[in-house]
């Protein structure tokens, strides 16, 4: 009788110890999945804290600023429509002072830089990667003067730079003339050049030759006459208009997501 007394108390003390590893034991599991829940549900809340702060609208920064401001300018030869790029009518400033407007004949198909430049030119823009030309002839509202305005592309503002460094320093050499048949720039050819330049804007150089409408060839016309001219002048203002509009500064956003920050 005391065996089975002892031996009932024995499995009664050990079914206790049991129950009470096994209580331990869920509790020490229970511990330890909470703090696994709490340290995921801790990365996921700073998770989605950070990609708030990442997505909402902010004050744009000065770099962030400057860089917009660059890659509109620099898409516009594409971006904009062509009458954008070159307006229908261009005013302009003569010798007297007198406000004039010089009108658009013709816009020619985008060409590489190179086959529309002379030599000494093409080989500097090929060098430095020009990455296409745009070109467009004017005449003055008298029609007695021919425009050809070119717009080189180049990959940023400090290639353009570098690349009008090295062209060469001479008025007989630029864009080649564009005519239009039927219109008053037929006869306006490379022998009708009287004078060629550029100028530089943004990631553009906007080159320009000009001549006359009637034909007259560089040899026979004064060099006293073509300075006092208003040709050149007219050019000058044509080319410094056009490059203008393309570099100028854009409308740029207050914050990452508009102007509302």
């Amino acid at each position: 009788m005391g065996s089975r007394a002892r031996a009932a108390s024995l499995r009664e003390f050990q079914d206790r110890l049991a129950l009470e590893r096994g209580v331990r034991f869920r509790s020490l599991f229970l511990l330890i999945m909470g703090t696994l829940l709490a340290v995921a549900a801790t990365d996921v809340l700073l998770g989605v804290v950070g990609t708030l702060q990442e997505t909402r609208s902010r004050p744009l920064t000065f770099a962030e600023r400057a860089r917009y401001s660059q890659e509109d300018v620099a898409r516009r030869w594409y971006t904009w429509p062509a009458d954008a790029v070159f307006p229908p009518q261009i005013e302009y400033v003569g010798l007297s002072r007198v406000r004039q407007y010089a009108r658009r004949v013709g816009i020619a198909p985008e060409a590489p830089c190179p086959a529309v430049v002379d030599a000494p030119v093409g080989s500097v823009l090929r060098q430095f990667g020009c990455r296409t030309m745009l070109r467009a002839t004017y005449v003055d509202q008298t029609s007695s003067f021919v425009v050809t305005v070119g717009v080189a592309v180049l990959a940023d503002e400090e290639t353009r730079a570098r690349t009008a460094g090295q062209l060469p320093v001479d008025d007989r050499v630029g864009v080649r003339p564009v005519a239009f048949p039927g219109t008053v720039t037929e006869s306006f050819g490379a022998a009708q050049r009287q004078r060629t330049g550029w100028v530089g804007a943004g990631p553009y150089i906007v080159f320009t030759t000009a001549g006359y409408a009637d034909g007259r060839t560089r040899e026979a016309i004064s060099r006293d006459e073509i300075t006092h001219s208003e040709l050149w002048p007219a050019a000058q203002s044509i080319a410094g208009r056009i490059g203008r509009e393309l570099s100028a500064p854009p409308d740029i956003p207050r914050c990452t997501q508009g102007n509302v920050c």
